[in-house]
């Protein structure tokens, strides 16, 4: 599959979760500040509430909004052995129940899985860094719980 593909896929999806998080936004905020959700004592908090699900759904929108940018300026580079995974790289791996995970490494605010049944992950997850470097052959290890380390073989690295 094609990592430029796999980008534009990425963006379409941070597009849609951008237009809810604005309609959250916009339908906090009428909540919040409609004159039936003033307060008529201590205890009506419904406005005040409303207002904290606006600021939430803000930073949530900005956070989108960021995540896109970093996608745009993403540059996928081509698989270089030498260098092992880096960023851009699709990988398949294989767990210990002979289950495949394709894998597309790139930068923050991208972890979803795409209808190509592709997760997305950052090199900030713990699957992503344990993958950073790895080659074709490799294994890779991440800690799923206190006494559950979870692994992987790297099969294919694209």
């Amino acid at each position: 599959m094609d990592q430029f593909l796999l980008q534009q896929q990425v963006l379409n999806r941070l597009a849609e979760d951008l237009l809810q998080a604005e309609q959250a936004v916009r339908v906090a905020h009428e909540t919040a500040t409609h004159e039936e959700n003033i307060a008529e004592n201590k205890y009506d908090t419904l406005g005040l509430e409303a207002a904290y699900l606006a600021t939430g759904q803000a930073r949530r929108a900005a956070a989108i909004r960021q995540a896109m940018t970093h996608w745009r300026q993403f540059r996928p580079r081509p698989y270089d052995a030498s260098k092992g995974i880096q960023l851009g790289a699709l990988v398949c791996l294989v767990d210990s129940d002979d289950k495949h995970h394709e894998i597309f490494l790139g930068p923050d605010g991208g972890s979803m899985k795409l209808d190509s049944g592709v997760q997305v992950i950052s090199s900030e997850a713990p699957l992503g860094k344990a993958m950073l470097g790895k080659c074709e052959g490799d294994e890779v290890a991440i800690q799923v719980g206190k006494p559950v380390q979870q692994q992987f073989e790297v099969l294919r690295v694209d």
